[in-house]
Parts: structure tokens; C-alpha cells; sequence
């Protein structure tokens, strides 16, 4: 009996259980509330409990790697494009030109990265840095913008020190926000475990790997349950903007890291290609779920995540013949 191929095996639980998620969605097993109530507890407790758990098992200076560079580079570039383009060609709002900038360059390290690079690469640990970097410096700016956008009210201030008071009330607002946000918070607590080199006694560590472990799998099944959710069809302008996130993300972000760490860094063909293969990483359904706690364009990052997913099989697989193992 023939195995599947490994790079596609490593597809298979996304494409599975958001499947789960879609048939759960239109027979209504779980109920009207189900999506939004296991959308938030992904967000609030399922998520936070992998992310601490991960990064305070993880060296900080895991972080310290050159080849690092050409990934952040990739990741800038499809960030600020896909941003840029919400705001300029789509009207897009701060809010959801954030949204659609994570979902340009923001990659499914977690769940789909590790399983990938074990099969590209023979080893996942160039992941670390990457999921490192992710947590600890690109969703704290995230999650930061979504606040900000999310919470502008209406009109301007009638008088100077209203709109004086409003800016004091707007920054520390802002200030606040690792303290009300469990994401950042739970990453901000690993990064100083992991940097005091405290760790969970082992039964209570146990307890929130098991919580951790129920994150991805719920968030897709959330997916998968959105993908049934009734709505209008796209109009050409939202079929544009979904068609350069995708492209965006699948070919702009890889290209970059490749020029980057071959034509500045002049990086060595096994870290090269580390480098390629995490860049050309779908995006993660993180940005689904950001955009669904935060009431957002959620079409967009549900879209994103299923399509880049599709086309990253292919440009997985061909930087993996390009480059080779090194």
C-alpha cells in the first residue's frame, strides 16, 4: 500500500478538519453561537496557552540568526504591500488594512511550518525563530493596530481639551494593551519565563500543553465552519483583493526572502532554503481568527487562509526542486 507524499501528507489535517468544520457549519450540529463561541475560545484560552507554553520552551536567542533577515525582509515587504494596497486601491480602513496585511505575509508556521520543514528540510529548527519572531514582535503590532483601528469612535472633539484628553485617553489605551489582549500577554509571560529559565512544574505544564494542543484544531474547524456561513457573492473588487493577497503571499513574500539571503546575505544553500520554504508558507488561520474577534473582514482572511493553503503546495514544492536539500 502506497503512502502518501510527505509534503502533501502534511496538508492533510488542515484540509480535514476544516472539511469537519464546513459539515458541522451546514447541518447546524453545534447551534446558531457555535462559531463565535469557539472562535473566542481559541483567541482567549485555547491559543494563549500554546503560545506560552512554545515560547518559553524556546531560547530567545534562537532569534539571533542571520539568515532571520531574509525571512523578516519577506515578511515586511508582503505586509506593507498587501497593507498599502487595502488602503490605497481598496478603501480599506486601519483595522482592516491591518487585517489584510497579516494576511500577506503572516505564515502558518505553527501547525503547517513544523510538519513542512521536517519533510523539506529534514529538520524544523530554523521554526523557532521564526514562530519566535511572529509572536513576540509581529502580533504584539497587530494586535496593537486592530485595537486601535477597531476602537475609533465617531466625530472629532468640539474643544482642545477634549481632543487633548482623547489623545491621553487613546495612548494609554494603547499602553494597556498587552495587559488586555491574552495573546500578547501570554507571549510577553513566555518570553520572560523562557528568558529567567523558569518553567511549569510538570503537571501543571502538562495541563496547558493539552489546553495549547486544542487551539489549532478548533481553529479550523471555526474556519471550516465560516466557509458555510450565507453571504452575497464577491464583487470584482473584493475578488481583486483577495486575488493580490494570495499572490501576495505565496509568491511575492518567498521572492523576496530568495533575493535577500542569496543576493545580500549570501546565505549558504541549506539555511536558503530554510529561508524560502518558511516564507512560502501559506497564511496562517490566526488571521481568521483576529478578523472574526474583532468583527473585521473576515471573508477575506477566511479566503486567504484556504487559498494560499492550495497554491503553497505548488510553490513549496518548487522551491523544494530549485534549491534542493543543500
Amino acid at each position: 500500500m502506497h503512502t502518501l507524499h510527505p509534503l502533501l501528507a502534511a496538508f492533510v489535517p488542515i484540509w480535514s478538519l476544516t472539511a469537519v468544520g464546513y459539515l458541522v457549519g451546514r447541518t447546524g450540529l453545534l447551534g446558531e453561537q457555535a462559531e463565535v463561541v469557539l472562535g473566542r475560545f481559541v483567541f482567549h484560552v485555547a491559543m494563549p496557552a500554546a503560545l506560552f507554553t512554545m515560547i518559553s520552551r524556546t531560547p530567545l536567542d534562537s532569534f539571533a540568526n542571520t539568515s532571520m533577515l531574509a525571512f523578516v525582509a519577506g515578511t515586511a515587504v508582503a505586509s506593507l504591500l498587501g497593507a498599502a494596497a487595502a488602503r490605497w486601491w481598496f478603501g480599506r480602513g486601519l483595522a482592516d488594512l491591518t487585517i489584510a496585511g497579516m494576511a500577506s505575509g503572516y505564515v502558518n508556521s505553527a501547525n503547517l511550518g513544523i510538519p513542512v520543514a521536517l519533510q523539506v528540510l529534514g529538520d524544523a529548527s530554523f521554526i523557532a525563530p521564526v514562530l519566535v519572531f511572529q509572536v513576540l514582535v509581529v502580533t504584539p503590532v497587530v494586535l496593537t493596530l486592530l485595537d486601535a483601528g477597531a476602537g475609533k469612535g465617531g466625530g472629532a472633539a468640539g474643544e482642545g481639551g477634549d481632543a487633548a484628553g482623547e489623545r491621553v485617553g487613546r495612548a494609554s489605551r494603547l499602553l494597556a494593551v498587552p495587559l488586555r489582549n491574552p495573546i500578547v500577554l501570554a507571549a510577553g509571560l513566555g518570553a520572560l519565563a523562557s528568558a529567567a529559565g523558569w518553567h511549569l512544574p510538570p503537571t501543571l505544564g502538562h495541563s496547558c500543553d493539552v489546553l495549547g494542543s486544542a487551539g489549532v484544531p478548533t481553529a479550523l474547524i471555526t474556519l471550516g465552519m465560516s466557509l458555510h456561513a450565507r453571504r452575497p457573492a464577491g464583487s470584482s473588487a473584493q475578488r481583486a483583493e483577495l486575488g493580490l493577497t494570495v499572490a501576495t503571499k505565496t509568491l511575492v513574500q518567498p521572492l523576496v526572502a530568495l533575493a535577500v539571503g542569496s543576493l545580500v546575505l549570501h546565505l549558504p544553500p541549506h539555511q536558503l532554503l530554510a529561508v524560502v520554504v518558511c516564507s512560502a508558507l501559506p497564511t496562517a488561520q490566526n488571521v481568521f481568527i483576529y478578523a472574526r474577534e474583532y468583527g473585521l473582514n473576515a471573508a477575506l482572511a477566511r479566503d486567504s487562509v484556504m487559498f494560499s493553503t492550495l497554491l503553497s503546495m505548488g510553490t513549496l514544492s518548487v522551491a523544494g526542486w530549485l534549491l534542493g536539500r543543500g
